[in-house]
């Protein structure tokens, strides 16, 4: 949501206008659709992730002006709070060695942004959840200074009509409450676009969501909050409550909420834009001047700014993404699944499993979300975020009896899912060396069944183990995962526990 959008407040008409100006761009969407206006096949994918700024003592630091003025890059830009920033890489072609081009890019930026934080005494962390962060770094006063976060978060709490409840029952349980929409800031993530035609958008949307379980079995991050031990994957339980503007009643009537895996396969990109106006009210009635029927009765193509800005306020783990480039429309899925981190090298190994794995699955004659309930995928996504590497996942039967069997997530990776998303990544035209590097580094973390969840949550009780308190263990958890997030290598080699002090003398 990317939007300049200016703050002020809302009258009653703007709703209704805004409504209607939906149902148009809705209905020129449609005729996109018909018409075949929609940019040809280039196998395009982008990359954005959400960082954090920390100081040398493992806490959060409220800089994030002030550091962006000194990066001076458009490929970094706010995020939702003053201790979060996010980095865009430009669209590549997937090919060739593109995901070490990828990390070579990553690690350049990433270097550069972490020495320019430096100067202000912080530095820059790829970590799902910050595990020092405490409930008064989440308040309203540290949202960044940006007109659309403030215009979000007085829109959310207005539609809420009370405070937010947070309630994760995990290792251990957290409930507590907030008056703003702040703690949706502790959750940096991994965002993977890729471009797709508009025939193609449903198996490849459809095979995402199929694999948003595995894809957090593999990769969870998360499990702290607040001080708390949660679930492994402790993300989309605290984007959806605190995102949440459905009272207690509305929940009970079944309302859904904002931040959503979804219920149903789909059969095109439009049941989502369809579904995105028939179940959520507007959030920031903003319309735009443009008549998307007129610009398409000219030949035009309309830039759909209320469809856009509508869909950025409706938070599916898989998006869709309806964008311009060159005078010309296209298509995007937007996988939101995955925590940031632990390093650069994870970060690519996740998005390589990602690609590989769509591409094979979306292609199959008897595609997975045929054989499989939606259900099904809904609560593998809810078991992987609890259990991490340890789930066990819903798939479907291998052999000619059809059916689902219970699964454990590694065994459903190492032996069908790697296999898969390596014939994908072949069929993209990635080169061998890329694919052996980074699905190696997937099939070690399930060998040893390791990520970064089980890296922080093992070093954080041998710290405590050592006579640390509680708030000492996770700074010191914090500041060694930020030392070996820095050397670059993957987490499954990461040794566990806190480095040996050195001897005096």
């Amino acid at each position: 949501m990317g939007e300049k959008v200016v703050a002020g407040q809302f009258d009653l008409s703007d709703r209704q206008r805004y409504r209607d100006k939906l149902r148009r761009c809705l209905t020129g969407l449609e005729r996109l659709l018909a018409e075949q206006r929609f940019d040809c096949p280039k196998n395009l994918m982008g990359l954005e992730i959400e960082l954090n700024l920390v100081g040398a003592d493992g806490m959060p630091k409220m800089l994030n002006g002030e550091v962006l003025e000194r990066i001076a890059s458009r490929d970094f830009q706010t995020e939702l709070a003053m201790f979060n920033l996010e980095v865009n890489i430009a669209p590549h072609r997937l090919g060739g060695r593109v995901f070490d081009r990828l990390a070579e890019e990553l690690r350049t930026s990433l270097a550069y942004a972490d020495r320019k934080a430096g100067e202000l005494d912080a530095g820059i962390v790829m970590i799902g959840i910050l595990p020092t962060l405490d409930r008064d770094d989440l308040v309203s006063s540290n949202l960044s200074d940006v007109d659309r976060y403030t215009l979000l978060n007085d829109q959310i709490v207005a539609a809420r009509g009370e405070d937010f409840v947070l309630d994760i029952d995990g290792v251990e349980r957290l409930t507590c409450t907030s008056k703003s929409i702040a703690p949706e800031a502790a959750c940096t993530s991994v965002q993977l676009h890729l471009q797709v035609t508009p025939g193609r958008f449903a198996d490849v949307w459809n095979a995402a969501q199929a694999v948003a379980g595995v894809q957090i079995a593999v990769g969870a991050n998360s499990p702290f909050l607040f001080g708390r031990e949660l679930w492994r994957e402790s993300r989309p339980p605290l984007f959806q409550q605190s995102t949440d503007t459905r009272p207690p009643e509305l929940q009970a009537q079944g309302v859904r909420p904002r931040t959503w895996f979804g219920e149903r396969w789909i059969s095109s990109a439009y049941d989502l834009f369809e579904e995105n106006l028939r179940y959520y009210p507007a959030l920031l009635p903003i319309c735009d001047d443009e008549d998307p029927l007129e610009v398409l009765d000219g030949g035009g193509v309309p830039s759909l700014a209320e469809l856009v800005l509508h869909n950025g306020t409706v938070y599916r783990w898989n998006r869709p993404v309806y964008g311009i480039a060159d005078g010309v429309p296209h298509l995007r899925v937007e996988n939101r699944v995955l925590p940031a981190g632990p390093s650069i090298t994870d970060v690519i190994a996740n998005a390589a499993f990602y690609y590989g794995l769509v591409r094979a699955l979306a292609e199959e004659p008897r595609p997975v979300w045929t054989r499989m309930p939606f259900e099904a995928a809904a609560a593998n996504f809810d078991a992987a975020c609890r259990h991490g590497i340890d789930a066990r996942l819903t798939w479907p039967r291998r052999g000619r009896y059809g059916g689902t069997v219970e699964v454990d997530a590694v065994s459903l990776v190492r032996d069908e899912l790697l296999p898969l998303a390596e014939a994908g990544l072949a069929a993209w035209g990635i080169e061998s060396a890329d694919r052996d590097l980074y699905l190696g580094v997937i099939e070690e973390r399930c060998r040893r069944r390791a990520n970064g969840a089980s890296w922080q949550a093992a070093t954080f009780h041998r710290a405590q183990e050592a006579g640390l308190s509680r708030d000492a263990a996770l700074a010191a958890t914090t500041r060694r995962y930020g030392e070996l997030m820095r050397t670059g290598e993957p987490v499954h080699t990461w040794p566990v526990g806190l480095p040996e002090p050195a001897p005096l003398g």
